[in-house]
């Protein structure tokens, strides 16, 4: 057994999040078009007397640090199918914003699983990784896989999507977060008297990932849970419109929020689009990165 196993695990978009009404179980159909984006966390295993977790970086100390957070409980997961214990220091090193809409989280259960597998010497087959991933959440599963894919069911279920090109992204970063819980409580509350259509892939947007289009993407990038996300941070609304101000081709808030994102045209124009964001006073910080990004990997 190694001494330490170090796993890189990335953000994502949501280029398209096409929500359908409110199922029995409380979960939504979703038509998720998950692009994963070039800002990372990295997930350290060591062995240990017993399982405990840290975490540095931006916002750290609003990462729960017990059972409750999504390393741990891959940890846990994994380590009771094959009927060990989940002994592990599990240090998580955030770069992914905290609870702001970029599967931050979950990308941390995908690098934790990764991580014990890889340390347990398991080799266990992607598919059972898959299914341990669709058990701790709906985005886990794209954080191990990456790149792009089309999330369905509540967005576990992963058809993976042809990308032409790199896109450029400026993600702006709100002060707190939003609960994706109360997301969906809003989003519910907000079409209570309307007739939710099942949720489809778009077509165009699915073309312009695989032609590499910019132009064409933005402008069929869609998020049925923004005017959710807007009514409760209402603040979001003038970080869109600076971004869009500055040279964005699209803005969009990214899956629950608040992070909002915005695509531009190349490298140099994120670079200004995020200086603007940052001035504008409308956010916190302005980061840059391309897309698509591989999924777990171990470093």
């Amino acid at each position: 057994m190694s001494a330490s196993v170090t796993v890189r695990v990335p953000a994502k978009v949501n280029v398209q999040l096409a929500v359908g009404g409110a199922r029995p179980d409380g979960y939504h159909d979703l038509a998720n078009v998950f692009l994963a984006v070039g800002l990372y966390d990295e997930v350290t295993v060591t062995p240990a007397d017993t399982l405990t977790i840290s975490c540095t970086g931006p916002d750290a100390d609003q990462v729960p640090l017990d059972r409750g957070n999504l390393a741990a409980r891959a940890a846990e997961l994994l380590a009771a199918r094959h009927g060990i214990e989940p002994n592990v220091h599990i240090h998580i090193a955030k770069d992914i914003p905290v609870a702001g809409g970029m599967a931050g989280g979950s990308a941390d259960g995908a690098g934790a699983l990764l991580a014990c597998d890889t340390l347990w010497g398991l080799d266990s087959p992607q598919s059972e990784l898959l299914d341990i991933c669709a058990e701790l959440g709906s985005d886990v599963p794209f954080s191990l896989v990456g790149g792009a894919a089309l999330g369905t069911g509540r967005g576990e279920q992963l058809t993976p999507l042809p990308v032409g090109g790199d896109f450029h992204w400026v993600f702006a970063v709100a002060d707190g977060g939003l609960s994706t819980p109360a997301v969906y409580r809003e989003f519910d509350r907000l079409n209570e008297d309307v007739s939710v259509p099942a949720p489809v892939a778009s077509p165009r947007l699915l073309d312009a990932l695989r032609t590499g289009d910019t132009g064409a993407l933005a402008g069929t990038l869609v998020n049925d849970l923004q005017p959710a996300a807007l009514s409760l941070r209402p603040l979001l609304a003038d970080t869109l419109a600076a971004g869009t101000a500055a040279g964005a081709l699209a803005a969009l808030v990214s899956g629950s929020g608040p992070t909002t994102a915005f695509l531009a045209k190349d490298a140099d124009a994120a670079e200004g689009i995020a200086k603007t964001l940052l001035a504008s006073g409308s956010c916190r910080s302005a980061r840059v990165a391309s897309a698509p990004a591989p999924g777990a990997t171990v470093i």
